[in-house]
């Protein structure tokens, strides 16, 4: 899985019981190389030459693929021709399910031939052809692990937040709420050449802007829109940020001033502030939030999201699976229910016509 932050890309190695549960029996992860970060970046808003450097993209990001998928055969002493599928979602780079598409970056067919071994992928499409948002995917397969029997809201801060409403006895819920670490590591970039803020400490240093953040949530009508929904970085990016900054430092009065630090920490309190509304708007009776993703292990946002919410707020790590592991370990098993021939869409979460068979396999 290589998620909308674009950090890089994490592996797990699983193995399924009849019934889906999953153990992982390895895992790996590897940083994406600047240059290919900045081209997969580079690629979420149109620019010259796209069709080919998508293409070439795509072939070096299956490269690390292959190699992530070598580490960990080897860790667990297995062999290719004992794995049943590789399940490789490829890299968002355009998400726009009301105009019927979302374009992820990927290269099965040289996956299969680099590895050996069968790979199901382009696991969207079908959602969005049946009228589907495509996204999240994951809330089935967050039911199967982390159930129980109380409310319990599983919150995945990767580029963008989505959240997982898990109830006892019902079909789970879910929905995107906004922006998690994409905006916050554009800024910190754009001010560090750091491609994130590590635990938060650059923003740390900074204040909340009440004005800019107000500013944020007011002026974007995608966020008082109801679920089904979805976004990506089409919509939240550093332009949909300017002119908002801009409007607010216009009205600064004498001696005030906004620092770089106090942007962050303004975009950060934005990632809490639209994720806790859309818990207590849609799980009220959520008796627990559970966080994955890499924005878990931002400490000044975990500990905002515990301020903000009258539950208790802990990580994955706590129900048995890794912060890190949740999203590859879904893909695993998003393949898996396409082996089995398992209806693994959720109408109710995506707004599809029906539940549909998600994914196409590239044999090996």
């Amino acid at each position: 899985m290589s998620g909308t932050s674009l950090d890089g890309v994490d592996a797990v190695l699983a193995r399924f019981d009849t019934e889906g549960k999953p153990t992982v029996i390895a895992r790996a992860a590897s940083a994406f190389e600047s240059s290919l970060r900045d081209t997969l970046l580079s690629l979420n808003t149109p620019g010259p030459d796209e069709l080919a450097r998508s293409s070439l993209a795509a072939n070096e990001l299956v490269a690390l693929y292959a190699t992530l998928v070598a580490q960990t055969l080897k860790q667990a002493k297995l062999s290719s021709a004992q794995i049943s599928a590789i399940g490789a979602h490829g890299q968002t780079v355009r998400h726009q399910p009301s105009l019927g598409y979302t374009i992820q970056l990927n290269a099965p067919a040289l996956l299969a031939e680099l590895t050996g071994i069968t790979v199901v992928a382009d696991f969207r499409s079908r959602d969005v052809a049946a009228g589907g948002q495509g996204a999240p995917l994951v809330p089935v397969f967050h039911a199967g692990i982390f159930s129980t029997s109380y409310t319990r809201v599983i919150l995945n801060l990767g580029g963008i937040a989505n959240i997982t409403i898990l109830r006892p006895r019902a079909d789970p819920l879910g929905f995107d709420t906004g922006p998690a670490n994409a905006l916050m590591d554009s800024w910190c970039q754009l001010h560090t050449q750091q491609s994130f803020d590590t635990d938060g400490a650059w923003g740390a240093q900074g204040c909340v802007n009440k004005a800019l953040l107000s500013r944020l949530s007011d002026a974007e009508p995608w966020l008082k829109l109801p679920p089904p929904k979805s976004t990506g970085r089409d919509l939240f990016n550093l332009e949909w940020l300017e002119p908002r900054l801009q409007y607010c430092l216009g009205r600064l009065g004498p001696g005030e001033r906004l620092t770089p630090q106090d942007v962050q920490a303004t975009l950060c309190a934005f990632t809490i502030e639209t994720a806790a509304q859309a818990i207590m708007a849609y799980a009220p009776d959520a008796q627990e939030v559970l966080l994955c993703g890499g924005g878990a292990n931002n400490s000044s946002l975990r500990r905002g999201l515990q301020a903000a919410l009258p539950c208790a707020v802990g990580t994955t790590d706590s129900a048995g699976v890794g912060t890190q592991d949740v999203e590859a370990l879904a893909f695993a098993w998003l393949a898996w229910a396409h082996q089995q021939g398992l209806a693994a869409g959720n109408p109710k979460v995506t707004g599809a016509r029906g539940a549909r068979v998600l994914g196409a396999t590239w044999p090996a």
